[in-house]
């Protein structure tokens, strides 16, 4: 039965604070009204704006703008000829939108576990994972923070495979003097609700291979050699053809719109993160409770999250009921993630245990990620850091 974390019966906020926020100004919302105001509000002017910016910030050749990050890894997939009995190599500590592009094109997820520290996937141990079958590996920079892409590069140098970056958390991060979005064969983002940069929904791909960018371009809207901001504009032409069997995958004016102002503003966003991060790191880091997250020399940290693991042994409560204290306390959190190796459909399509990616399964079993938004006020984060040293110092053994 779990204690009550409330001392003299009052949280330490009146209010709850929520894990996340977007942060939308009046540039965003005016750039929305002005779309509204024009003659196109789908894919168009807009968007191309977008891509151009993007590309240019993250040091890559092309990019293409579409609905999810989601979109950008199946495109990424499908474009790179991944099909029925090939094998990609990725990491079970993440999101469902990584493994299971792979499985909708009839491919095999070959999960390799994760590092304790970075909760990046391991370099080590990827070569025992390679078989005849093997296309491609996909790689996800956890939170934020780079992985060792030297390393996975060399790999799938050596037996001629594609590298795909999951970069959904990894708007801004590094590794060493590269810019996450220019080191792979394809990088995906994502402008979801919760990310450093938003479009409400959306994402993006970058790349540095024309040929590749081209076939992702018309793979977005129904294969079709010409999108319609060229077809009805007053240079173009009614005819178009059908290349490839595509999908709909485009991204509009209006959440591009969104995007242009929220990439002009990420460094700021970044800065503030960066201050939170050091808030958190110089409050916790001498409390033998909890273990705060890494970030290694060769990586510009994104912060997209701040995870924390609970030390259970010196602990009286687990990490679930430590969610509770907090959320008594108006502190709202979350977990990232839940192992795809631990999820029903996985456990029953490929037989896998719990035991199968040991870190993997330890990580998530203690993992908290804490609020970290640019939001947050001084206020708010000392309101975490002080929900969060009250319940230690309560469930402490």
């Amino acid at each position: 039965m779990l204690k009550p974390a409330i001392i003299n019966g009052k949280p330490v906020r009146s209010s709850f604070l929520h894990p996340f926020k977007h942060s939308i100004g009046e540039d965003e919302i005016n750039e929305v009204v002005d779309t509204l105001n024009s003659d196109w509000i789908t894919t168009g002017p807009k968007t191309f704006k977008f891509e151009d910016i993007f590309s240019k910030k993250v040091n890559s050749k092309y990019a293409i703008a579409v609905n999810s990050c989601t979109a950008a890894l199946h495109l990424a997939i499908v474009a790179l000829g991944i099909e029925n009995g090939d094998e990609v190599i990725t990491t079970p500590y993440t999101f469902a939108a990584t493994a299971e592009v792979i499985i909708n094109v009839n491919a095999k997820p070959v999960f390799v576990d994760v590092e304790k520290d970075t909760y990046n996937i391991d370099p080590t141990k990827i070569e025992d994972k390679i078989t005849d079958k093997t296309k491609a590996i996909v790689v996800v920079h956890y939170a934020g923070h780079a992985c060792e892409m030297d390393k996975i590069m060399d790999i799938a140098k050596k037996y001629d495979l594609y590298v795909i970056e999951d970069a959904a958390h990894a708007i801004g991060s590094k590794y060493k003097d590269k810019t996450i979005g220019s080191i792979a064969d394809v990088t995906c983002f994502s402008f979801y609700a919760t990310k450093n940069i938003t479009t409400a929904e959306g994402g993006m791909i970058t790349t540095n291979n024309g040929d590749l960018a081209d076939k992702m371009r018309i793979l977005s809207l129904h294969g079709i050699s010409k999108d319609a901001w060229k077809r009805y504009s007053s240079e173009g032409s009614w005819y178009y053809e059908i290349l490839y069997s595509g999908y709909k995958y485009n991204m509009n004016d209006l959440q591009a719109s969104i995007g242009i102002h929220q990439l002009k503003k990420l460094d700021q966003m970044q800065k503030r993160r960066e201050e939170i991060v050091d808030k958190y790191n110089k409050s916790f880091n001498g409390i033998s409770q909890i273990t705060t997250p890494t970030a290694k020399s060769y990586t510009k940290h994104a912060w997209h999250l701040y995870p924390i693991q609970i030390n259970e042994d010196l602990l009286t409560i687990g990490r679930n009921e430590f969610i509770e204290a907090l959320k008594a306390e108006n502190i709202g959190t979350s977990v990232h993630f839940i192992p795809l190796h631990i999820h029903p459909y996985y456990k029953e399509k490929y037989d896998f245990k719990s035991t199968d990616f040991p870190n993997a399964f330890s990580l998530y079993n203690n993992e908290i990620s804490l609020p970290i938004y640019p939001k947050m006020e001084d206020k708010d984060v000392e309101d975490v850091i002080f929900a969060v040293e009250k319940i230690i110092d309560y469930y402490k053994v």
